[in-house]
């Protein structure tokens, strides 16, 4: 009887023993935060966004080459963008469909552009329509960041995007390049 008794005990020490391991790997394989849109679209919106941040870079380094290679990519990604995987009504989406055309118009413009400045001011358009665009998918796989530097264009003012919130100005390059404040953050991970 005593041994039918330990061999009991350890019967259920063993099965509560592997149900909590096997709830520990389910809570290991969890997402930390679940997106609202699709991975497809988070992948390809990300990509996206990195063609973005290289046009950028290539701006604040004033490299006419780099600045063309990388429109020529932001082109091609926005154009091949499908806003299928946005988890919204057909208004957000036709709306969204606007930006990215926006920006493949201005991407493919910018390359035709002979000097650094007259790219800059078509990667401000740009700006401008991939921060309503990303304010209008709700992309939560990352923080965007939202600059303005009120001396760009003659002191008209000009906005960009960046990954980081340290100011790398691409209106002006070397000349002024932590001229610049944040305006915005767009943080869409906890919503």
């Amino acid at each position: 009887m005593k041994k039918f008794v330990i061999i009991a005990a350890l019967a259920v020490l063993t099965a509560c023993g592997g149900e909590d391991k096997k709830t520990e790997e389910v809570a290991k394989m969890e997402p930390l935060s679940q997106s609202k849109n699709s991975p497809e679209f988070n992948a390809a919106f990300g990509s996206l966004l990195q063609d973005y941040y290289h046009l950028k870079d290539a701006l604040v380094l004033s490299n006419d080459t780099m600045a063309d290679a990388s429109a020529v990519k932001l082109a091609k990604n926005a154009d091949s963008l499908s806003l299928e995987g946005i988890k919204a009504d057909t208004t957000i989406g036709d709306l969204a469909k606007g930006y990215v055309e926006t920006i493949v118009a201005e991407a493919n413009g910018l390359i035709g552009e002979k000097n650094i400045e007259e790219k800059r001011k078509s990667f401000q358009i740009i700006s401008g329509n991939m921060y309503d665009l990303v304010r209008t998918v709700r992309y939560d796989r990352e923080v965007v960041y939202h600059q303005y530097c009120p001396m760009a264009f003659n002191d008209a003012g000009g906005f960009w995007l960046s990954s980081s919130s340290d100011i790398k100005n691409p209106y002006f390059g070397k000349k002024m390049l932590s001229c610049g404040e944040v305006k915005d953050s767009l943080d869409f991970r906890a919503q």
